[in-house]
């Protein structure tokens, strides 16, 4: 993968997940800029979700941690660190800052 290609993978992530909070049952707000997607629940916790051209990773802080994901060429991005893949991840940090069960992923 190339870093235009990186560029264009994670910009679509974004984009998606913002579509899927627009839709989701639970009132999550979100703002969007510069790369960096920030989840904002209904208790003022947030998941911070972002680029980081320099690796081509994915990272992801929550309130509990934070998380690298590296892009696989079976087309999923996997924690480097547990080796969850990312929409797995996803559903597990928000379902447990929102405090009911939420499913995010396409």
């Amino acid at each position: 993968m190339n870093e235009s290609q990186y560029h264009q993978m994670v910009d679509d992530l974004l984009i998606d997940i913002e579509e899927m909070l627009d839709n989701c049952e639970v009132d999550i707000d979100y703002e969007s800029a510069s790369s960096i997607l920030t989840m904002i629940f209904p208790d003022h916790s947030k998941i911070i979700i972002n680029k980081q051209p320099p690796l081509l990773q994915l990272w992801v802080a929550t309130k509990f941690n934070g998380h690298h994901f590296n892009y696989q060429e079976d087309g999923l991005w996997i924690d480097e660190r547990t080796g969850v893949e990312f929409w797995s991840f996803l559903n597990d940090a928000a379902s447990k800052q929102a405090g009911q069960t939420l499913i995010l992923s396409k």
